[in-house]
Formats: structure tokens, C-alpha cells, sequence
């Protein structure tokens, strides 16, 4: 038997875009995702502190240091651009694993969205 647990997490990122006009998916800064652990075509799931959605979509890597958190497609609609999101991203993994298991959690600069040092 395997449980999901929290693999990853980016914490309180500003949403600097929503593009309606997309297939679909969120774009993050390159640097973010290495930082966390998430890679390209992974599933993510968004909460939008300042409306209370809660959503998944799939990763898109974003240009390296450029701060970007796009929504893309449907998902566009769910958030506008300045609100704050919390990015997770979950493994299968045994009770066993799980128990000693410690996520990545990256909390850049809500302001910028880059890592602090």
C-alpha cells in the first residue's frame, strides 16, 4: 500500500499573470521549481489564499529568475494576477518512507517571487 504525502511545496507566491488564451497548465520560474523539486509535466495542486480555491494542473518550466507564476486556460479563471498561491506537489510513497520523509518547502519573496538567500 502506498499513501500521498507532501513531496513538495512553494509557499505564498504572487500570481504575476493569468493567461485565459492557453491550453491550459501553470507556468513557474525554472529556479522555484529546482528549488522545490518540481519538475516539467507534473501534477501541482494551487490554493489561492485570497479567494479559497483549491485546483490542479500540470507544471511548464518558466524563464530562470524571471519570478513568473502564470495560470494558463481554464485555470486562469480560478485566480487573478497579484494574488497570493501556495504551489504542492505530492508522492506515492509506503507508511514506511513516510515516516521519515521531509518535503521541500521554498519560501521565496511574496513581493518578487524569487528565493531569499
Amino acid at each position: 500500500m502506498t499513501i500521498e504525502v507532501l513531496k513538495s511545496k512553494i509557499h505564498r507566491v504572487r500570481v504575476t499573470e493569468a493567461n485565459l488564451d492557453y491550453i491550459g497548465s501553470i507556468t513557474i520560474d525554472r529556479q522555484l521549481m529546482d528549488a522545490a523539486g518540481i519538475i516539467a509535466g507534473e501534477r501541482v495542486y494551487i490554493v489561492d489564499n485570497n479567494n479559497g480555491e483549491r485546483f490542479d494542473t500540470y507544471v511548464i518550466e518558466g524563464e530562470p529568475g524571471s519570478g513568473t507564476i502564470c495560470l494558463n486556460g481554464a485555470a486562469a479563471r480560478k485566480v487573478h494576477r497579484g494574488d497570493i498561491v501556495i504551489i504542492m506537489s505530492y508522492a506515492a510513497m509506503t507508511p514506511e518512507e513516510a515516516r521519515t520523509w521531509k518535503p521541500k518547502v521554498v519560501f521565496p519573496d511574496t513581493d518578487t517571487n524569487r528565493l531569499i538567500n
